[in-house]
């Protein structure tokens, strides 16, 4: 398991101690002392990840109150011994999922990114893990993802391509194709598969 660099590690909490103050703040010289620390963490991702600050600025310090993780999910569907992966417009494949939208619960915004992404009308069952997504994924972030896999059970459906993915296809656990490391790692499609052979003994993994 990867460790979250101490650099990135400490940006990511200076700003959101400058976030939270931004937030709470009455005090028009605390407001700028707290628009410096973001400053300076925009800064300290620039430098390290060798980016303009500007576009820094965008990724890191675009959000206003209190600081919480975003949270992706991602649904496994198996049939037969094969997992469902879906080719993203880069030409990687993925487990099907992305980011939670609001007025969705974590179940029906996973059946709503297979319906999306895979053309596939699913309904969630397990939850697989809840993990730190810069334990576990690449590249790192400098903001706070949490992941949720879920097993779905396939209602029916079929694939169309569309504006996110160009294909689809079931893969058996030792002829995965190039995966997309960002979305899911070959490491996070294995857990998928031990959870489903073990079925109701499966005890959900979080970080």
């Amino acid at each position: 398991m990867q460790q979250v660099e101490r650099w990135l590690s400490w940006a990511m909490r200076i700003q959101s101690l400058a976030q939270t103050g931004l937030a709470y703040t009455d005090n028009n010289f605390d407001r700028a002392r707290y628009q410096e620390l973001r400053e300076i963490a925009a800064e300290m991702v620039a430098h390290q990840a060798d980016i303009p600050t500007q576009k820094a600025r965008e990724l890191f310090c675009n959000e206003s109150g209190y600081q919480t993780p975003k949270v992706d999910t991602r649904a496994a569907i198996f049939r037969d011994d094969k997992i469902l992966l879906v080719r993203e417009n880069d030409g990687q494949w993925s487990l099907p999922g992305g980011w939670a939208d609001i007025l969705q619960s974590p179940a029906s915004n996973t059946a709503k990114e297979a319906a999306e992404e895979a053309g596939l009308r699913v309904r969630p069952y397990k939850l697989v893990a809840v993990q730190d997504r810069n334990k576990h994924n690449q590249p790192l972030f400098a903001y706070s993802v949490w992941k949720l896999f879920f097993l779905c059970h396939n209602e029916g459906g079929s694939f169309e391509s569309n504006i996110e993915t160009t294909k689809s296809g079931y893969f058996s656990l030792d002829e995965l194709p190039q995966v997309s490391d960002s979305k899911n790692t070959p490491a996070q499609i294995r857990m998928c598969f031990e959870a489903r052979a073990q079925g109701p003994a499966w005890q959900t993994l979080f970080d």
